[in-house]
C-alpha cells in the first residue's frame, strides 16, 4: 500500500471534524486538507479558518456549491416526490452524494491518496459517503475514524478534544451540543434527549422553523411558476434554485411548516430518532405534486407513484449514482417538459392550502367534468368499461 501523504477531510470546523482532523495527524503523519462545501448550512469562516490554522493546515477550501446542489440534486428529487418511509424528505440523504464526488475531485486534483469523513459508526452517512467516493475515485483509500479509533463515545471525544485544546461548544442550555446537520434544505437534529422516543423534543431545538401554535395568526399566500418540471419564480418574481429555496424556506418557516419527528429504520440495520425541519422543501414537495396533477395523465403519475419508494429507499441508502436510481430518475423525467403552469398556496400555522392550480394542459377538461350536460363525454361507453373490468375479476 502506498504511504499516505495527503488526505482530504471533509471539515466543518466543528467539534467532530476538528478531532478528526487531529486524529489524522497524528496517526498518519499526513498533510491534511480541509474541504468544506457551502450547501446553504450556517457557516461560520472565521473558525473553520481559525480552528484548522490552529492545527497547523496550510490548505483550506471552502467552496459554494448551493446553486449544483439545489439545481442538480434537491429539484430532481423533488420531482420524484421522494419521501423515505412516507415522511422524511431526504434532506442528508441528498447533500452526501454531491460533498463525496467532489472531495475525490480535489484529492484528485491535489495528488491525495485518501479521503476522510465524520460520520459515525452507526449512522448512514459512512455509507452514503463511501459509495460516492468508490464511485469518483475506485482505487482511493478510505479512512472512517469512527470505526478506527478508540474514542467509543461522545464523552471519550470531548475529553480527547479538551485534552488537546480543541473548543468544545455547547448548546442553548450550556451542554454539550446536539448532533445536527444542515444545509439548505433541512436541519436534522439527533441525539441526547431525543435519543428516547418517549420523550417529546424541546421547543429550543428548532433552528429555523417556529412551532405552528407560534405562527402568525394570519395566513400567507405565495405564487410558484413551473418549467420543464421545475420552480422557475416566486411570487412572480424569476429566481434561481438556491435564492427560491432559501426564500422558501423563510416564508414556511415563519409560518410553523415543515416539521417531522421521525423513528427511522437506518439502512446498517438499526433504528434511530431524528428531528427534522424542511420548510421549502415541504412546501415544493405539496406543490410539486399539485402541478403534476394537471399535467399529467393518469399513467405516467401512478407509475411514478409505484416507483418513489423504491426511489426514495435508494437516496437514503446512498444510492444516487446507482444504476438503478439513473433509470428511474429517466422514467420521471421523461414527461417532465409537459410540467408548467402556477401553483397558488396558502400557508397558514403548519398548514399548506391549494387555492389554485393554473396550467394550459389540456388533460384536464371542464367541459368534460362538468355536472351540467354536455356531449363531450359518452355516459353510454361507462357501462362497456364496467362489463369489461367485471371479467377482470375473475382473472
Amino acid at each position: 500500500m502506498k504511504k499516505i501523504k495527503k488526505i482530504v477531510l471533509a471539515y466543518s470546523g466543528g467539534l467532530d471534524t476538528s478531532v478528526i482532523l487531529k486524529w489524522l495527524q497524528d496517526k498518519y503523519n499526513a498533510e491534511v486538507i480541509c474541504y468544506t462545501s457551502d450547501l446553504g448550512q450556517e457557516i461560520n469562516r472565521k473558525a473553520i479558518y481559525t480552528n484548522a490554522k490552529k492545527l497547523g493546515v496550510k490548505k483550506i477550501i471552502i467552496e459554494d456549491l448551493k446553486e449544483k446542489f439545489v439545481k442538480n440534486y434537491v429539484f430532481p428529487m423533488i420531482r420524484g416526490n421522494a419521501l423515505y418511509e412516507g415522511i422524511y424528505l431526504l434532506g442528508t440523504s441528498i447533500a452526501r452524494p454531491l460533498i463525496a464526488r467532489r472531495q475525490i475531485e480535489i484529492a484528485k486534483k491535489f495528488g491525495a491518496q485518501a479521503v476522510s469523513h465524520g460520520a459515525t459508526g452507526k449512522g448512514n452517512d459512512q455509507v452514503r459517503f463511501e459509495l460516492g467516493y468508490y464511485y469518483f475515485g475506485p482505487n482511493i483509500k478510505v479512512i472512517a475514524p469512527w470505526r478506527d479509533w478508540n474514542l467509543n463515545s461522545r464523552t471519550a471525544l470531548i475529553k480527547y478534544a479538551k485534552k488537546n485544546g480543541i473548543i468544545v461548544p455547547k448548546d442553548k442550555k450550556g451542554a454539550p451540543p446536539f448532533s445536527v446537520d444542515d444545509n439548505l434544505l433541512h436541519t436534522s437534529t439527533e441525539g441526547k434527549v431525543l435519543e428516547d422516543p418517549k420523550k417529546a423534543a424541546p421547543e429550543y431545538i428548532f433552528q429555523r422553523t417556529v412551532s405552528p401554535e407560534k405562527a402568525p395568526g394570519r395566513s400567507t399566500v405565495i405564487t410558484l411558476e413551473y418549467k420543464n418540471g421545475d420552480p422557475i419564480s416566486l411570487n412572480n418574481k424569476k429566481m434561481s434554485p438556491a435564492k427560491l429555496l432559501d426564500k422558501l424556506n423563510n416564508i414556511a418557516g415563519k409560518n410553523g411548516i415543515g416539521r417531522v419527528d421521525l423513528v427511522e429504520n437506518r439502512f446498517i440495520g438499526i433504528k434511530s430518532r431524528g428531528v427534522y425541519e424542511t420548510p421549502g422543501g415541504t412546501v415544493l414537495l405539496f406543490a410539486n405534486r399539485a402541478i403534476q396533477s394537471v399535467n399529467l395523465d393518469k399513467e405516467t403519475m401512478h407509475k411514478n407513484d409505484e416507483l418513489m419508494p423504491r426511489y426514495a429507499e435508494l437516496i437514503y441508502n446512498g444510492y444516487w449514482y446507482s444504476k438503478e436510481r439513473f433509470k428511474i430518475q429517466k422514467i420521471i423525467d421523461k414527461k417532465r417538459s409537459k410540467i408548467k403552469g402556477k401553483i397558488k398556496l396558502k400557508l397558514y400555522k403548519g398548514n399548506i392550502t391549494i387555492m389554485s392550480r393554473i396550467s394550459k394542459s389540456p388533460l384536464y377538461s371542464l367541459k368534460k367534468v362538468s355536472f351540467e350536460e354536455n356531449k363531450t363525454f359518452n355516459k353510454k361507453n361507462v357501462e362497456n368499461f364496467i362489463k369489461k373490468h367485471c371479467k377482470l375479476l375473475s382473472k
